[in-house]
Order: C-alpha cells, then structure tokens, then sequence
C-alpha cells in the first residue's frame, strides 16, 4: 500500500516556492504521520524545493509514502554539482547576489536535507543534473519507537 505525490519546481519560481513543501506537510498530516517525521520531511523538502527554484534549469519533487518508510526525490535539469563534497559544507553555495538579496542561498539546503533525513543519497553529473534520494522512517515518535502509516485516504 502506498501514496504518491510528484511536484514540477520551475527555475526562479519565488512566487510558487514553498507551495509543493507545504501541501506535502498537509497530506502527511492527514496521513497520520507522526509530528517529528512531518517537521524533518518539511524541512528537506523545502530546501530541496528552493534548491531547484534557484540552481536548476527545474526539476520535479516525487514523495513516496509506505507504510514504514518516505522517499522524498528531489531531481533537477541543470549545471550539476562539480564537487558534491564542497557542496554538502554548511555555508558553501553558488547562489548570486538576487538570490541572497531575497534571504536564499546561505548555503545549508543540502546539509539541512541530510541532517533530516534518515538516509540521503546525492549523485550528480555536469551538465545533466543532480538527483537526491532521502528516506525517512515513518511514524518516528518523540521516543524512538516507529509505527506503520495505516490511513491512506486523501481528501
């Protein structure tokens, strides 16, 4: 049993950023998924979300949920990443002065991504793209114990 969500993020969409983090965090919450899970999923799927409204040339966001585990995959169409490396270090990014001028691009998207997830796995390749895969284990309570997602009825 499982859902499926997908979101196609546009180059320089400022006005529409965010809005694909926001509707996954409402369907979680609708799914039952625990409050922490929510708020780690939110968080790399929103960096992940302003990742490819600022360095790509667009991408898409697909959310899988199962039973015991989300995959959130954030791929892109873009330059791709030369150092994957340089880029995973909190501070280090490429975004230009618009970018910044507009509180974006201090370079933690990809650390917060990893940060939150419980798996996170990033290939890239100059002039193709970047894809990260990031797993979280569903129903993480705030003392550690996991349960299965059991509600899969959207509205």
């Amino acid at each position: 049993m499982s859902y499926e969500l997908v979101f196609d993020v546009k180059r320089g969409d400022f006005d529409t950023a965010g809005e694909a983090s926001r509707k996954i965090k409402r369907t979680l919450q609708q799914l039952g998924v625990s409050n922490k899970v929510i708020r780690k999923v939110s968080i790399a799927g929103y960096e992940g979300e302003m990742n490819l409204a600022i360095h790509s040339s667009g991408g898409r966001i697909v959310l899988q949920v199962g039973e015991e585990e989300l995959v959130l995959t954030i791929e892109d169409v873009g330059p791709g990443i030369a150092n994957i490396d340089l880029a995973m270090t909190a501070g280090w990014s490429t975004a230009g002065d618009e970018v910044r001028q507009m509180g974006f691009g201090a370079g933690m998207g990809l650390p917060n991504m990893k940060n939150n997830a419980d798996s996170f796995e990033i290939s890239s390749k100059i002039g193709e793209g970047t894809k990260i895969v990031m797993k979280f284990l569903s129903n993480q309570e705030e003392g550690g114990t996991y349960g299965k997602i059991t509600a899969f009825s959207i509205p």
